[in-house]
C-alpha cells in the first residue's frame, strides 16, 4: 500500500463521514451491537468490542455516544438480530471487491448489492472468488501533525510490540499488524496518548490494479453507492 494513496483515501473517507455523520455513527452502532452480542459489554473481556471502540474513536464518535450504544446493545430491549454476510465480486475495469454487510434481511441486502454491481457493469461472484487476493491485517494510521514522537521512536515501539510493518510519508505513519496482534499494538500506542486516523482490522490487497482517471471514477462511484447502503459496513478493493 502506498502511504500517500492511503492518506488520500482516508481523507476522502473522513470528508464523507463529516458529510453523513449520522449514517456513519448508525453503522458503528450496529458494529458495537454485534460485538456486544458476541462477547458481552465489557471491552476488557471483549477484544472485538475493544477494536470497534477504537474504530469509533478514529471516526470521531463521542465517548458518550459509544457508551450509550454499548448500554443499548446490552439492554433487554435490544433483541434485533443481525447476520454478517460478505459478498465478493468484480466491479468496473475488473477491480476486485469485498463487501462486508450486517443485515436483518439477507434477501434485501443481496438484492441491493447485486443491483449496484449490475448497474456498474460488474458482477458478484461466489465466496472466495476474490478474497484470495487479500490478506486480513490490522491497520493503524497516525497523522504526523498529531504526534510529537519521532519516526524512529514510533517505529521501534510498534515493531517491538508485534507490528509486522511500518511505513511513513510526508503526512502520516502507517502500521500494519497480524490481526491477532492488532489490539496489543493499538493499546501500546493508546498508552502513549496517540490518536488514530484509522484503526481497524481490514482486508488489504496483496497487489493493486492501476487505472486511469475514468476507470477510477467508475470504481469510486460503485464504492460510494455501496457505502450508501445501510447494511454495508465495509468495502474493500484492490484499486491502487
Amino acid at each position: 500500500m502506498s502511504g500517500h494513496s492511503k492518506w488520500h483515501n482516508i481523507q476522502a473517507k473522513k470528508g464523507k463521514a463529516d458529510a453523513a455523520r449520522g449514517k456513519i455513527f448508525t453503522k458503528l452502532g450496529r458494529e458495537i451491537l454485534l460485538a456486544v452480542k458476541q462477547g458481552g459489554p465489557d471491552p476488557s473481556n471483549n477484544s472485538k468490542l475493544k477494536d470497534v471502540i477504537a474504530k469509533c474513536k478514529a471516526n470521531n464518535m463521542p465517548n458518550d455516544t459509544i457508551q450509550n450504544s454499548i448500554k443499548k446493545a446490552s439492554g433487554e430491549g435490544s433483541n434485533k438480530t443481525y447476520e454478517e454476510i460478505t459478498y465478493e465480486g468484480y466491479g468496473p475495469c475488473g477491480v476486485a471487491f469485498i463487501v462486508e454487510t450486517s443485515t436483518d434481511n439477507k434477501n434485501r441486502t443481496a438484492a441491493d448489492v447485486r443491483h449496484l454491481f449490475d448497474k456498474a457493469g460488474g458482477n458478484l461472484g461466489t465466496t472466495g472468488c476474490v478474497s484470495y487476493m487479500f490478506n486480513k491485517k490490522g491497520v493503524i494510521v497516525i497523522d504526523k501533525a498529531k504526534t510529537s514522537m519521532s519516526e524512529d521512536d514510533l517505529m521501534m515501539l510498534v515493531l517491538e510490540n508485534g507490528a509486522e510493518d511500518f511505513s511513513a510519508d510526508d503526512e502520516c505513519y502507517e502500521i500494519v499488524t497480524d490481526p491477532a496482534d492488532f489490539s496489543a499494538v493499538r493499546e501500546t500506542l493508546e498508552a502513549q496518548g496517540l490518536e488514530f486516523e484509522e484503526a481497524e482490522v481490514q482486508m488489504v490487497p496483496a497487489t493493486t490494479v492501476p487505472l486511469d482517471s475514468v476507470g477510477e471514477d467508475k470504481v469510486q462511484k460503485l464504492i460510494d453507492n455501496l457505502e450508501d447502503l445501510d447494511d454495508v459496513m465495509n468495502v474493500y478493493t484492490n484499486l491502487e
